[in-house]
């Protein structure tokens, strides 16, 4: 990849959309994630997400893997336009995947609402360790470790709509 340097090759490469899940006290909700089969890599929080699937659309993705990840039921007019596009790399579960990704905004009613875990896969279970609806200051001041690794600067951007093209992140 141009100005990418050590580029560490891949074993999966695939497209995602990430969410910018909104309540109604302008929080964002965050995974706080694990990866237990490999914990040299110790614990991030991450907005929700996955992989898009054949056929889908990026707001079809989303409306999905909100459903499945948090019970959240939303529609397609629901979720914005992909304003915000990044490719990285990371390694999860010994693969090293890279990942063509869109984020996206929509909103859910309520504040704080409790995600329900019962559609996560099994791997979004043992991974997914608890949760948090952060105001962006939480997020830009916090110092935690985010995925995307961008998100603390980026966000406010995004949530301005700001058209962001973020380019390569070597996530780890």
């Amino acid at each position: 990849m141009p100005g990418v340097t050590e580029w560490p090759g891949y074993d999966v490469e695939r497209t995602s959309v990430r969410v910018v899940l909104v309540d109604e006290a302008h929080r964002i909700l965050l995974f706080r994630t694990v990866d237990p089969t490999m914990p040299e890599l110790g614990e991030w929080w991450e907005l929700p997400g996955g992989g898009v699937e054949s056929g889908e659309t990026y707001a079809e993705t989303a409306v999905r893997e909100i459903r499945e990840e948090t019970g959240f039921e939303l529609v397609v007019d629901d979720v914005s336009a992909a304003t915000w596009r990044r490719d990285s790399t990371y390694v999860r579960r010994h693969t090293r995947v890279w990942q063509h990704e869109v984020v996206v905004l929509a909103r859910v009613p309520g504040t704080a609402p409790v995600p329900a875990s019962t559609g996560r896969t099994p791997e979004e279970i043992d991974d997914y360790i608890d949760h948090g609806w952060w105001s962006p200051s939480q997020v830009a001041e916090s110092g935690v470790r985010t995925f995307p690794g961008r998100l603390a600067e980026l966000l406010g951007d995004f949530l301005s709509g700001v058209e962001i093209d973020e380019g390569f992140d070597r996530w780890n």
